[in-house]
């Protein structure tokens, strides 16, 4: 059939025809002869078609059969979808099925959480079951298995690692579990007191390797540490045995002014060991004080022994843990008893502590070989790093002598005058006073003045410039910590006497003039002591070492001092001057008399000042603080003569012609001016009242 539908070519139609130009018409004659082949062709292409539908028309006649099948089958499909959605929409099949899917969920959903539950109660029951199994253990003396049966009941439980939402009853077992640990705790710690005890009367320290308690016989200290040990309460059960041990046997054995001895004996019985008893006895040496520590560590050594042998039974983990409990006190106890006492007090001694060191060293080797403390915590090395730095604590604690000493002073100073300070004149480096025997006076750097100190001052420097001379002689550690004890004598000064002495400050007195004459001389001193020893300090110390910020805080509060001292003046003179009202109507007798005491006051008080102050203060001081003081009192008076009624006009006209006219008389006829000028009285007694007192 593939011939009959190729594409029929006209030029073929036309194979006599010349068509090699496309613009060239056709003929009528080429039309009718294109038709007519056009005809014949479709005629040839029927007739093929025919022959083919004829020769395949069996295969026709199949294709068609089936395509009918179809459609019925189509039809049907048809039919049987329609009754289905006519059978839907007359019942909700799908509600059904949807209610059927719930309830088949749930009754899954019930079961599995019935399987669950049943689950749990088998947990529950066993939990109860090894709980209940354990405490029988326990009352039983079966120690190791109830140990055992509580730390894995712990882990079942969670114990410490709980979480929300869990059920009721696991803190109910949870509860089970503690009353039980306590049980065990409670029992372990019995049977350790009964296994170590401390005879005070003979003075022994009793270990029984045979224990009984609570109607329990035969229980033997090997299981009871292996249960403890099971439960993870070795370090509780032993705190209380570990106490006694250091409180009687370490304790003595590391006082090196009061040596002992150690005698261990053994007891056996029938099976073996029964007990074994660490005597204490006086030393026979007793006059031999241990200064190298041999003695000491060999005590304390004995002592860890005996416990590492016959209490640990030689179990590293069991001594182990025993050292934990008590080495950081048995170290302190070494280092406050023993180390700290033998740290040379002068800087010259410090090579004759290497014995010393190389003891601590060796001791702290063997314990470390009978695991007694760590190998690998540096922490554990506390003597040899206390030996070691013996620098350091010999400058801490001479530090602390220092500032000992300084508060010392400063608190038993009364800020009394000497008795042989009888100064004439002012104070000069050079003048005759430098032949005064007291230490008390002192020259002022970068003046050429001296004053009057306190003796608390006076000494106080004199600790400063020692251990500043210490500085410049010590290694840089030492050298460091004596620099910063000589800086914080100085400030003690500023924290001790102004609390001291709080009181006397607001009253007129020698003790604030001679503080204020303590702190102008401290702080000369401290600007000069850098001059001074700067330049011999080790080279570490010259960066850090500066004195000059603590000068002018003491001279400041030398100024605040004096000037406090000055308003005080000034207000009781005030008030002396107050009393005079104005020196108003001193014509009458009670007006004058309250005048005249105001000027008494006035006087003595300045007489008072003189008194304190002159002695005391340098010269440009005193003059410029009574310069101060006088200025408020004449200028308070003249204000206040200034501020009197004058003489009324009349008066005054008065009085000039009675001169006048007395003066154009004779001279035998005299009259006194008094009564010529009627004021004139009034002035004389007031004026007389001034100068009448120096």
């Amino acid at each position: 059939m593939d011939p009959l539908f190729d594409q029929i070519n006209v030029r073929d139609l036309l194979s006599g025809h010349d068509l090699s130009d496309p613009s060239t018409p056709l003929s009528a004659p080429d039309l009718r002869l294109l038709i007519s082949r056009l005809e014949s062709h479709s005629l040839h292409i029927k007739s093929k078609v025919r022959s083919y539908l004829l020769s395949h028309r069996n295969d026709f006649a199949s294709l068609f059969s089936q395509c009918n099948d179809a459609v019925s089958k189509t039809n049907e499909v048809s039919d049987n979808l329609s009754d289905i959605l006519s059978s839907i929409s007359d019942r909700p099949i799908d509600v059904e099925i949807c209610k059927l899917v719930c309830e088949i969920g749930s009754a899954t959903k019930e079961a599995r959480e019935k399987r669950e539950m049943l689950g749990l109660l088998r947990i529950i029951v066993a939990i109860c079951e090894r709980l209940e199994g354990a405490r029988l253990a326990l009352s039983n003396g079966r120690l190791r298995f109830a140990a055992e049966e509580v730390k894995e009941l712990k882990k079942a439980l969670r114990i410490g690692d709980e979480e929300e939402g869990e059920p009721i009853v696991y803190n109910l077992l949870r509860k089970q579990w503690a009353d039980l640990f306590d049980e065990v705790q409670d029992l372990f710690s019995k049977l350790m007191e009964n296994a170590v005890r401390f005879e005070q009367d003979s003075r022994l320290i009793r270990v029984k390797y045979t224990l009984s308690v609570d109607k329990m016989d035969g229980i033997e200290l090997r299981t009871v540490m292996e249960a403890m040990d099971a439960a993870g309460i070795l370090d509780y059960s032993l705190a209380k045995a570990a106490d006694l041990i250091i409180k009687h046997a370490i304790t003595s054995a590391a006082n090196y002014e009061s040596p002992i001895a150690f005698v261990e004996d053994v007891s056996q019985g029938s099976e073996g060991i029964s007990e074994v008893v660490l005597k204490i006895l006086p030393s026979q040496d007793h006059n031999v004080v241990d200064v190298d520590g041999d003695s000491i560590y060999a005590r304390v050594i004995q002592v860890i022994e005996f416990i590492f042998k016959h209490l640990c039974f030689e179990n590293g983990s069991w001594i182990r843990s025993f050292g934990r409990l008590t080495w950081p006190r048995i170290s302190d106890l070494i280092i406050s008893k023993f180390l700290s006492k033998v740290v040379p007090e002068d800087a010259s001694k410090l090579a004759d502590f290497q014995k010393i060191i190389k003891c601590t060293s060796e001791f702290e080797i063997s314990l470390k070989e009978m695991m007694f403390i760590s190998a690998s915590d540096g922490k554990d090395y506390r003597l040899s790093n206390y030996a070691e730095n013996v620098e350091v604590h010999f400058a801490f604690r001479k530090k602390k002598e220092i500032l000992g000493r300084a508060r010392n002073l400063l608190l038993q100073c009364d800020f009394s005058v000497p008795q042989d300070y009888t100064p004439k004149g002012p104070l000069l480096k050079n003048d005759g006073m430098t032949k005064n025997s007291s230490k008390q006076v002192v020259d002022l750097i970068f003046s050429s003045e001296r004053c009057l100190v306190s003796k608390a001052s006076s000494q106080l420097m004199e600790l400063v410039h020692q251990t500043l001379q210490d500085v410049c002689l010590s290694s840089t550690r030492v050298a460091l910590e004596f620099y910063y004890a000589a800086r914080d004598a100085i400030l003690l000064y500023e924290a001790v006497i102004p609390v001291k002495i709080e009181r006397q400050l607001d009253g007129i007195n020698q003790v604030a003039i001679l503080m204020h004459n303590d702190c102008l001389y401290l702080s000369r001193e401290i600007l000069g002591l850098t001059f001074e020893y700067r330049t011999d300090f080790p080279d570490s110390i010259k960066e850090h070492a500066v004195f000059a910020d603590m000068a002018p805080r003491f001279h400041i509060m030398a100024e605040e001092i004096l000037q406090r001292q000055i308003q005080i003046v000034i207000f009781n003179l005030r008030e002396a001057i107050d009393g005079a009202d104005g020196f108003q109507n001193t014509h009458q007798m009670q007006q004058f008399e309250s005048a005249k005491f105001s000027i008494e006051q006035v006087v003595f008080i300045l007489e008072k000042v003189h008194i304190i102050w002159e002695p005391l203060l340098r010269p440009s001081t005193y003059k410029r603080s009574m310069c101060l003081v006088l200025e408020f009192v004449f200028s308070r008076i003249t204000k206040d003569i200034l501020s009197l009624d004058d003489l009324a006009a009349e008066e005054t006209l008065q009085s000039l012609t009675s001169v006048i006219d007395s003066n154009g008389k004779s001279e035998d006829s005299c009259h006194p001016i008094d009564d010529s000028i009627p004021s004139l009285r009034k002035i004389r007694k007031l004026a007389g009242m001034f100068f009448s007192y120096p």
